[in-house]
């Protein structure tokens, strides 16, 4: 299993904060984001292709390509900017 947390912007599109999900095998994130885009909406065009979507991995920031295992926490999040 893996706790997913949702923030701002996405947590709202998705109206939800928080999952746990089966995941046996080590995948990339990326693998990950393909299966949550699958749901349809509102994860298609909330987590969408062209949407950015940022990802953390027990809390580091990570790439689509870092591996998720098996009793990870991934966070997905828009982009943050400063000003």
């Amino acid at each position: 299993m893996i706790d997913i947390h949702y923030f701002a912007s996405l947590r709202e599109a998705l109206k939800c904060d928080s999952e746990r999900l089966d995941w046996r095998a080590p995948q990339a994130a990326a693998v990950l984001l393909e299966q949550l885009r699958a749901r349809g909406e509102p994860w298609s065009s909330a987590m969408g292709v062209g949407q950015r979507v940022m990802v953390a991995i027990n809390q580091e920031i990570a790439s689509p390509d870092s591996v998720v295992t098996d009793g990870d926490e991934v966070a997905f999040f828009p982009p943050v900017t400063g000003g």
